[in-house]
């Protein structure tokens, strides 16, 4: 291993990033208690935003870049050099997902799950959303799940009084399962899309690998989480959306717009005509639509571009030691390494060992699903899931703590390390 002054860099502002994420509950906290207006109140409030923090630092990088070899040629040759389909999909996949034609389908079809358990309507409706709602992602992919479900849970319960206890277990539950969830089929999954070619693993294949596990975890771990809040949920009085009723031909065209992002997701030439398409189509039937979260849709595109550009001069170290795992430790390195950077980066590294084992290549997806509800930056979805969720009443305007996320998120990954590995 003989890292270049660029990679090594590039290693030294990943690391800055990674604990700049878990202090921007600090630099919200640090915000209020500035005097209002002043800069330090702005420089604070910019500094908390989740999703600022690795397009922030990637600039640091191409700007090092530029210093250093006295010219910005080379940090623009290598920004050419890389693959930003990933963030530009999740910026227009939110962007369609979280409109009211398609939030209120979802909440509808999942409430009339709800209505198949026997009991208050606070918690059967919890139960099918954490349960349905990821499994869900498989077929319209995780980043269009996590929108609707982090929008829904908004509206019902995060909004909606409960204690910050039950909000960090949901949050922490609802990234777990949306990372293991979309494993039903070998296109959804972003982790999973990376190896899928390359391996010639297909639907059937991840069904019978992945599905049944996934399946498994996200009952489980809901279940387990629903039984120890029962009385909270169950007190919980029941949301009622008084807002006019939405054509069905308006909720038709707007699947349609979702179906044609996620068919031409590897094509952002086409997607994004797509959402041109489908920005005059909500522009024209306006009284039946609420604000389009193009901003949320940006920042959460920004955060996972920066992560891209400093994520990929990780190779260097990443690639050795994934080589250099068994069975066990590459589950559990794999699971681990998730929270610090990207799965899909971390199996698409993977993918370039040669050589590996069948058992090994399960090891490494397996366990890159696994830990991908530990951190927002473990999994893609992530990201749109907080930009949704953290202006949330819960929270009370200082975001969302990493600490809180992480311990949230220890008892489903649990369930999943069960599930996908010592059942294994």
């Amino acid at each position: 291993m003989n890292p270049s002054s660029i990679e090594i860099l590039a290693s030294v502002l990943f690391a800055v990033a990674v604990v700049h994420t878990f202090c921007v509950k600090h630099f919200a906290h640090w915000a209020h208690q500035s005097p209002r207006g002043s800069v330090w109140e702005q420089l604070f409030h910019f500094l908390a935003e989740t999703e600022v923090v690795f397009g922030l630092w990637a600039a640091a990088l191409f700007v090092a870049i530029g210093l250093a070899k006295k010219s910005f040629h080379d940090p623009i040759a290598y920004i050419d050099s890389l693959n930003f389909t990933e963030p530009k999909f999740v910026f227009v996949i939110m962007v369609v997902a979280a409109t009211r034609p398609v939030v209120k389908l979802a909440e509808a079809l999942i409430a009339l799950a709800a209505r198949a358990l026997p009991l208050r309507e606070g918690l059967s409706f919890y139960l099918a959303a954490l349960i349905l709602g990821p499994l869900l992602g498989s077929f319209i992919t995780e980043p269009a799940a996590m929108t609707l479900l982090a929008l829904v849970l908004k509206r019902r319960y995060f909004d909606h009084g409960i204690s910050q206890k039950l909000a960090y277990a949901t949050l922490g539950l609802l990234f777990v399962n949306v990372s293991v969830g979309g494993t039903l089929t070998h296109f959804a999954a972003p982790p999973v899309l990376m190896v899928a070619a390359k391996w010639n693993w297909d639907t059937t294949f991840m069904l019978t690998h992945f599905g049944w596990r996934a399946a498994a975890a996200c009952a489980v771990s809901t279940g387990l989480i629903a039984l120890y809040n029962r009385k909270e949920l169950s007190a919980l009085s029941p949301v009622r959306d008084e807002s006019a009723s939405i054509p069905v031909w308006l909720t038709i065209t707007h699947l349609l717009a979702l179906a044609l992002v996620v068919a031409f997701a590897h094509h952002p030439d086409v997607f994004f005509g797509v959402l041109v398409l489908f920005l005059g189509l909500v522009t024209a039937t306006q009284k039946h639509q609420d604000a389009l979260k193009l901003r949320e849709g940006l920042l959460v595109g920004f955060f996972l571009a920066g992560l891209v550009t400093l994520g990929s001069l990780q190779a260097y170290w990443l690639k050795p030691l994934i080589a250099s795992l068994n069975g066990n430790a590459l589950f559990f390195g794999a699971t681990g390494l998730t929270a610090l950077t990207d799965n899909a980066a971390l199996t698409y590294l993977g993918s370039l060992v040669e050589g590996i084992s069948d058992d090994l290549k399960y090891a490494l997806v397996a366990g890159a699903v696994t830990g991908g509800g530990l951190t927002v930056i473990a999994n893609a979805p992530n990201p749109a899931g907080v930009g949704i969720l953290q202006s949330a009443k819960v929270f009370k305007g200082e975001g969302i703590s990493p600490l809180g996320l992480l311990l949230g998120a220890l008892l489903p990954t649990a369930v999943s390390v069960v599930c996908f590995w010592l059942l294994h």
